[in-house]
């Protein structure tokens, strides 16, 4: 948007909240008026501005749950939990921020107050995984027996389970889906509350959900598809390499390979010394990069990294990265893929590599910034994203009309 706040970070999260509106998770002048109470650069003003805003509209969802108006209660209870994601966002980072387990907490808390009112409410679940269990939701499409096709929703770096139904979920659920929505190592509550860090190779989470939804009546075992978005855009492919009872896959503005989408963003002369070059300049590059992140945004997102992959030295970070790749393995997808990159997004500019080297049914799709889609995930844009999406996917997973 480039005029509403003075930090580039700030208005991409701005924008990201204010995309959920189409689907019942944000009003766009309760999200404008918030930026224009946030005090320059401060991640404190953001923190508070959002945690205040959240508040209000929580009061007033408790107001109307109490007078009985249930859709009123269930619209202000769903933007409440995104106010409450987004009051949290910027805390993430090691030791661990006590304000972001906190707005964790109440999104999770307004969330499930808001999606208990649905037509069709979810089931809390806990699938199944390695001796522990991940946490999520699953959303039937009606009430009734009939199988019928599921998502799987899988997030990146900084998403919850909940805010994956305004990321897809009810866009899946209107089309008729039924959609099961986690948290997986290094996501929400598995960091938050768990500290169980990413791991790359996500067939190992997703073959346990696979298992889980096989054994749901309302399921049809052969018509599962798997979404991916941001870094999920690089599990979900990773995923599909291996396990091969997935219907579709489709990958959302994820890195082809995470190595290279982050050293790309250093000093080339430094980045070539990674990961066990010249010891004086990985210590020039050790000092450059711990200088950034102290700095309040340019430094979050490494923050952030080293949060969810439990790690505490950012060169360590860079020594991991190399392990979540798709280079080598891409033949090994066997379902249809969708792939889709964003005009102004460098962290899915390879994309197209991804697609190129897929020898499976494909489709490939850049979303412009002429159409307001540029940004990352199509922030802002996600009823465009849907349209080419889903109609991709439709033709896959539904049976033709007789």
């Amino acid at each position: 948007m480039g005029t509403l706040l003075r930090d580039d970070l700030f208005e991409a999260q701005l924008l990201r909240a204010l995309g959920y509106a189409p689907y019942g998770g944000a009003d766009v002048a309760e999200c404008l008026s918030v930026a224009r109470r946030i005090s320059g650069t401060s991640l404190t003003s953001w923190h508070d501005e959002w945690s205040a805003q959240a508040a209000r509209v929580l009061a007033g969802a408790e107001e109307s749950a109490s007078a009985g108006n249930v859709a009123s209660a269930r619209s202000a209870f769903f933007r409440a939990s995104n106010y409450f994601r987004t009051a949290g966002l910027f805390a993430m980072g090691t030791p661990v921020d006590p304000r972001l387990i906190a707005a964790h907490t109440r999104e999770v808390e307004a969330f499930r107050q808001g999606a208990a009112l649905l037509a069709h409410p979810p089931t809390i679940v806990q699938v199944p995984y390695e001796g522990s269990s991940l946490p999520g939701y699953f959303f039937p499409a009606a009430d009734d027996d009939e199988p019928r096709p599921t998502v799987i929703l899988t997030n990146g770096y900084d998403g919850t389970a909940e805010e994956l139904y305004f990321t897809n979920g009810a866009a899946s659920l209107e089309r008729g889906y039924n959609v099961l929505a986690f948290d997986g190592p290094g996501q929400g509550a598995m960091i938050l509350d768990d500290g169980v860090p990413f791991r790359p190779d996500w067939e190992n989470v997703i073959t346990p959900v696979v298992d889980f939804l096989e054994q749901q009546v309302t399921v049809a075992p052969k018509r599962i598809a798997l979404i991916g978005l941001s870094f999920g855009g690089y599990l979900a492919p990773r995923a599909a390499t291996v396990e091969h009872r997935l219907a579709a896959c489709i990958s959302d503005c994820g890195p082809y390979d995470l190595f290279d989408a982050t050293a790309s963003r250093l000093p080339g002369f430094l980045a070539k010394q990674l990961p066990d070059g010249n010891p004086a300049l990985l210590r020039l590059l050790d000092r450059l990069v711990k200088g950034v992140m102290g700095r309040p945004t340019a430094g979050w997102a490494l923050r952030r990294n080293l949060m969810v992959h439990g790690l505490t030295d950012p060169m360590e970070f860079f020594r991991l990265a190399p392990q979540y790749t798709l280079k080598g393995i891409e033949d090994r997808i066997q379902c249809p893929t969708f792939v889709c990159s964003a005009e102004n997004d460098d962290l899915s500019i390879n994309a197209p590599k991804l697609h190129h080297a897929l020898t499976c049914a494909k489709e490939y799709v850049q979303f412009a910034a002429a159409d307001g889609a540029g940004e990352h995930c199509e922030s802002g844009a996600r009823t465009l994203f849907h349209r080419r999406a889903f109609d991709w996917l439709d033709h896959i997973v539904f049976p033709p009309t007789l």
